[in-house]
């Protein structure tokens, strides 16, 4: 029985929850989170403060963090891996190298697996089949869907009360792709609403469009809304996206359509919840990506869908 920490209660973890439930063969020992407990309904799973986290020490073979990328996940899951195997789902792509470093130097005998997702994750192994196998550059495109990261990203700014990033690919530079070209540079455009209580507008639309490494040099849209229009326009939260490459005699395409960004990203954090464990049973210690962790480890049968 996998035994399960839930770090964290928005709507990725909720999936995470969501999906362990389905599960015969996990336990989640609760739900740890920086509110009061008393304030968060959950689906029956225990709630517990952060501070309590480290009394569960010897009752959690992985706890798996589902903070935001912006803020929470650079501090939290290298201090959480100090004591537990640790799944997270950094997606800052630029910065994966140096959460890597700095979860890997904070392992005490502990394994971590991090920026465990669809992307980074599920698209990164599809971009290295591509690579590996055409010997050529594959073309990632997201959407059209709502970005988890992007959107906790405009969050955290100052005067932002909710907020909604949609990526949008474009069809003509998708087409490209199937053909073959490789220097497509103006794939997407992104379109961010935005409910804020800050009468400086013009200056808020600048801080999201020349943010680093989320839209700074992306072509962005910034559409201010009331509450009740956000949750109108956005009553689930879909995405998706493809990874394409192609040569001369062959294409290689690899696409994801969700209805719900958060439940997905979820299951794969527990699929690689029970990789994290059977890497720990064998002492694989440290921080590791998609790329370092074995098909086997996922399932406890592979050669049965051989």
């Amino acid at each position: 029985m996998l035994r399960i920490a839930i770090i964290g209660y928005g709507n990725l973890g909720k999936g995470v929850e969501k999906a362990l439930l389905k599960r015969k063969d996990a336990e989640i020992v609760g739900v740890f989170t920086r509110r009061s407990p008393d304030t968060v309904n959950t689906l029956g799973t225990s709630v517990h403060h952060m501070d309590d986290l480290l009394s569960y020490k010897d009752a959690v073979d992985v706890a798996i963090l589902c903070g935001g990328s912006a803020s929470d996940l650079p501090v939290q899951t290298p201090e959480i891996t100090k004591h537990f195997n640790t799944i997270d789902s950094y997606d800052n792509h630029a910065l994966i190298k140096n959460h890597q470093e700095n979860v890997d130097a904070a392992s005490n005998n502990t394994t971590s697996i991090i920026s465990c997702g669809w992307d980074p994750g599920i698209f990164s192994i599809q971009r290295l089949y591509v690579e590996s196998i055409l010997g050529v550059q594959n073309q990632t495109f997201w959407g059209e869907g709502v970005s988890q990261g992007h959107s906790d990203a405009i969050r955290r700014l100052d005067g932002v009360i909710d907020a909604i990033q949609l990526t949008v690919p474009k069809d003509a530079a998708m087409q490209k792709a199937r053909l073959g070209e490789s220097d497509i540079e103006d794939k997407h455009k992104r379109v961010c609403y935005v409910v804020t209580d800050r009468e400086d507008k013009s200056v808020l639309a600048s801080e999201i469009t020349t943010m680093p490494n989320y839209f700074e040099p992306y072509e962005t849209e910034v559409h201010f809304v009331t509450q009740d229009e956000l949750n109108l326009r956005f009553p689930t939260m879909p995405h998706g996206g493809f990874v394409i490459g192609s040569d001369e005699t062959s294409t290689m395409e690899f696409s994801l359509k969700l209805k719900s960004n958060p439940e997905f990203t979820a299951q794969v954090l527990v699929a690689y919840a029970y990789a994290c464990n059977r890497m720990h049973q064998e002492k694989i210690y440290g921080a590791h990506t998609v790329f370092d962790v074995a098909p086997k480890y996922l399932m406890p049968d592979a050669y049965g869908i051989l």
